[in-house]
C-alpha cells in the first residue's frame, strides 16, 4: 500500500474513531440516556430501562420535509420499541425471538450505536462486536485488506496485533486473492463473508448476532455456527441473538425474550422462550 493510501487510511479511521468516542456517553433531550464504557466488571453487560424508540411516519418524503420544519404537518408515531425493560448479565446469552417488525432488530441497532432511543435509558458495559449488517461500513474504494486495517485501528489494535489477525480473518473468509482488491468489485456475499471473518476474529466482551449465520452455502453456514459456538465457550462471553429459528436459539441461548410489537410479551430460560414463541 502506498504511504498515500496509508494517510488516507489512517485519516478516516481517526475520523470514525472520533466520531464513535462521541457517543460512549450521550444522553437526548431529559428522556434518553446512553451510557456506555468498556468496565467488564459491572454484573450486567447490557440493561434496557423503559426503553422506546419512536418513528415518525409521513405520507410522502416532501411532507418529511416539511415536518422537519413544521409541527402541522400530520404523521403516524410508531413505537419500533415499547416501554421494553430487561438486563443481560455478564457471560449470560440471551435470545431475541419475534415476527418481521418485532422490535428486535431494533433494540440491537440502539445497543451497537447503530440509532439511539427516544425515551429511557440503555447500559451497555464491555467491547461489543456486533454480526449485524455484515457488509455495512466498508469503504468501496479500499480492498478488503485496507478494510480490514481501517476496521482494526478503529478497535484500538496495534500494528503488530492487526497483522497477527488479517491471515486468520482471510484464511476464514475464504476470499483469496480477492482479498486485495477494491471492496466495490465484491458480490453482497463475499462482504458479508469478510464481515463475518473480522466481527467473529477480535475476541469481544459482548456478542451481537443478528440472523447473520445464514452467511454464504450451507458449508460456509456450518463453518459460521462452529466459529460462533468456539467465541461463547470463552469465560463471560455475553451473547445477544436475533433469529427466527427456535431450534438455533435453543443451540446458542440459555434465555430468551419473546418481543411483540416492541414489547416483551414473555421472558424465561430458553424452551420456555421457544414454546411460547411457537405458539403464540
Amino acid at each position: 500500500m502506498s504511504s498515500k493510501s496509508k494517510m488516507s487510511l489512517t485519516a478516516r479511521a481517526m475520523r470514525a474513531a472520533s466520531s464513535e468516542n462521541e457517543n460512549l456517553s450521550w444522553s437526548g433531550d431529559g428522556e434518553a440516556r446512553i451510557i456506555r464504557d468498556q468496565d467488564v466488571t459491572k454484573p450486567a453487560a447490557v440493561k434496557f430501562d423503559h426503553v422506546y424508540k419512536t418513528y415518525k411516519l409521513y405520507k410522502s418524503d416532501k411532507q418529511r420535509l416539511l415536518g422537519t420544519v413544521s409541527r402541522r404537518v400530520d404523521y403516524k408515531v410508531i413505537n419500533a420499541v415499547d416501554d421494553l425493560s430487561f438486563t443481560v448479565k455478564r457471560g449470560e446469552s440471551l435470545a431475541l425471538l419475534g415476527l418481521n417488525g418485532a422490535g428486535k432488530s431494533t433494540a440491537l441497532k440502539m445497543i451497537t450505536g447503530v440509532c439511539y432511543p427516544t425515551r429511557g435509558r440503555i447500559e451497555v458495559h464491555g467491547r461489543i462486536s456486533a454480526l449485524l449488517e455484515l457488509s455495512a461500513g466498508f469503504d468501496g474504494n479500499l480492498s478488503g485488506r485496507e478494510n480490514l486495517e481501517m476496521r482494526c485501528q478503529l478497535w484500538g489494535f496495534t500494528r503488530e496485533e492487526t497483522q497477527a489477525l488479517i491471515p486468520e480473518m482471510h484464511e476464514f473468509s475464504e476470499l483469496g486473492d480477492y482479498l486485495d482488491q477494491p471492496i466495490r468489485t465484491y458480490s453482497s456475499g463475499m462482504k458479508a463473508r469478510l464481515g463475518f471473518a473480522f466481527a467473529s476474529s477480535i475476541n469481544p466482551d459482548i456478542l451481537v448476532i443478528d440472523e447473520a449465520l445464514s452467511v454464504g452455502d450451507k458449508r460456509f453456514r456450518v463453518k459460521c455456527e462452529e466459529r460462533v459456538k468456539s467465541i461463547m465457550a470463552e469465560d463471560n462471553l455475553t451473547v445477544l441473538f436475533v433469529t427466527h429459528s427456535p431450534e438455533q436459539a435453543k443451540q446458542f441461548c440459555e434465555r430468551g425474550i419473546v418481543l411483540q410489537k416492541g414489547t416483551a410479551v414473555f421472558e424465561g430460560d430458553i424452551e420456555g422462550a421457544c414454546d411460547y414463541y411457537d405458539n403464540h
